[in-house]
């Protein structure tokens, strides 16, 4: 094979690597909308953040209780076994019930603002949920794009070890005959070796890759698909960072932190204010026949008196806290703390989601350019690898010559692929941290979306002590049975970002 076929050969392999991303979709083919509509259904950091809200959503009902009536009942059986002494009259046995009603009138405050500080943290956990969602996308797109980009690296990385083993069998053949030297052929098989080695290095990312995959997706990489373009990516940073300001989750949860934190201040300053409430007792005793009157004068015991007793009480109770030992003093003063970390940690998110932010359109800017730089360099590299090659068939241009243009020209090659990898997830991760990587923001069709305020409005106002849910169930897929990956890929045919 002459080095002009093999030239011919590799640009022919390029062409399918670079036109693949413009192919439509086939059937039976992932797409990303896919990926991520799989993940949004059965991802077990996404189900489990869901669980995590509806157990926030419950402290609403449970503050709420604590201002609502209560009713207890107690029941007794007694046996007297050894009577007391000079108690010759006490009952044998007894049964007794009691109960009792107690209905909080006035807690200081407590209550009332410790079921806003519940609601306000139920919004917080709202946030966090969108947060955990824009997250588990970021990474989903991310190793997406990490199987698309070590597929094409393989296969670009198997078309170069084809290429050094027909170079390696081309150089053998001229030193057959004399025209090359012994040097020659060494350097050839060396660049064959190493090669073979970033091959296998290769493969080995792209496993690792698609294992990746599966743990985020729960469903092993089918042939997928190049990317939709990104939304609504924003055409500076201010511009992103005021969006940011505005939507995104962290910013939004922290503020509602720091809101909850001052209804708790309240809550504890309750701890000093007086508590009124009012209070109905209802008791039933019977002797079971056990009950004796003592004899009268003439030593005349009385009829069997009555077996049952019964009574009811009802009133109000007014608490006036005068000293308890510095307690609720403490515990203002821990609230207040901890209102103040809130403040802070509120600047904090706001500080991260800045910088992000910034970063992120940085780092997509800058693979967008590379993106550009690196086409120009697979030309001018599958330019200069031509020319050396038709020097070196003329004796001007040296084996070591063709192979250091060939190794130009795959790299080149791997850090366009790279590039367009690293810019669509710089991208999305732009969009995340503006708060525009969720579930509405995205087109894919997973059916009704979760929506957390459902489960909020179920629960409010619930009364019922028996009202209790289903057994929860497994709602995440596993990948036990999914099978272990490996690096094949079509050959001659790898989709790039």
């Amino acid at each position: 094979m002459t080095a002009r076929q093999v030239f011919l050969r590799r640009s022919a392999a390029t062409l399918l690597l670079l036109v693949s991303s413009a192919m439509p979709a086939v059937a039976g083919a992932e797409t990303l909308q896919g990926a991520l509509a799989k993940a949004y259904r059965s991802n077990p950091t996404l189900t489990g953040a869901r669980a995590q809200q509806r157990a926030n959503d419950e402290n609403v009902p449970i503050r709420k209780a604590d201002g609502r009536p209560n009713i207890d009942v107690d029941a007794q059986y007694q046996e007297q076994v050894v009577k007391p002494t000079r108690a010759f009259l006490a009952p044998d046995r007894q049964v007794n019930g009691t109960a009792n009603l107690n209905v909080p009138i006035y807690q200081g405050g407590a209550v009332r603002n410790g079921v806003k500080a519940a609601k306000v943290r139920a919004e917080g956990g709202r946030a966090d949920l969108r947060g955990t969602e824009a997250s588990i996308f970021s990474q989903v797109v991310a190793a997406y794009m990490d199987v698309i980009r070590d597929s094409a690296i393989v296969s670009l990385n198997m078309a170069n070890v084809n290429v050094l083993e027909v170079n390696l069998q081309a150089t053998n053949d001229r030193f057959e005959v004399g025209d090359l030297t012994r040097t020659d052929v060494a350097q050839s098989e060396s660049r064959l070796a190493l090669a073979r080695s970033d091959l296998q290095s290769a493969e080995a990312n792209l496993i690792a890759s698609r294992e990746n995959y599966i743990a985020l997706v729960g469903t092993p990489p089918d042939d997928l698909q190049p990317p939709p373009p990104l939304p609504g990516l924003p055409a500076s940073p201010q511009t992103a960072v005021q969006v940011a300001l505005t939507d995104n989750p962290d910013i939004l949860s922290a503020k509602k932190l720091r809101e909850a934190a001052r209804y708790d201040v309240r809550v504890a300053k309750a701890g000093v204010l007086p508590t009124l409430s009012g209070f109905a007792q209802g008791s039933y005793t019977h002797f079971l026949g056990t009950l004796h009157d003592a004899p009268d004068q003439n030593g005349v015991v009385p009829p069997d008196p009555s077996q049952v007793n019964t009574q009811v009480v009802a009133g109000a109770r007014l608490t006036i806290p005068l000293y308890q030992g510095g307690r609720p003093a403490a515990q203002v003063r821990q609230s207040q703390a901890l209102e103040a970390q809130a403040i802070e940690r509120e600047i904090e998110a706001e500080r991260s989601v800045i910088a992000q932010t910034r970063s992120a359109y940085a780092s997509w800017q800058a693979s967008l350019q590379t993106i550009q730089s690196s086409q120009k360099a697979v030309e001018a590299a599958n330019l200069s690898l031509e020319g050396v090659r038709a020097e070196n068939s003329v004796g001007s241009r040296t084996i070591l010559d063709i192979l250091n243009a060939e190794q130009e020209a795959l790299n080149a090659k791997v850090e366009l692929v790279s590039a367009r990898r690293n810019a669509y997830v710089a991208g999305f991760s732009l969009l995340a941290a503006m708060g525009h990587a969720e579930a509405d923001d995205l087109s894919f069709d997973t059916g009704a979306l979760y929506d957390p305020i459902v489960n909020y409005k179920r629960v409010d106002g619930k009364w019922f002590d028996w009202d209790f849910d289903p057994a929860p169930q497994p709602q995440a897929t596993r990948t036990v049975d999914t099978p272990a990956q490996n690096a094949n890929v079509p050959a001659g045919l790898a989709q790039q970002p």
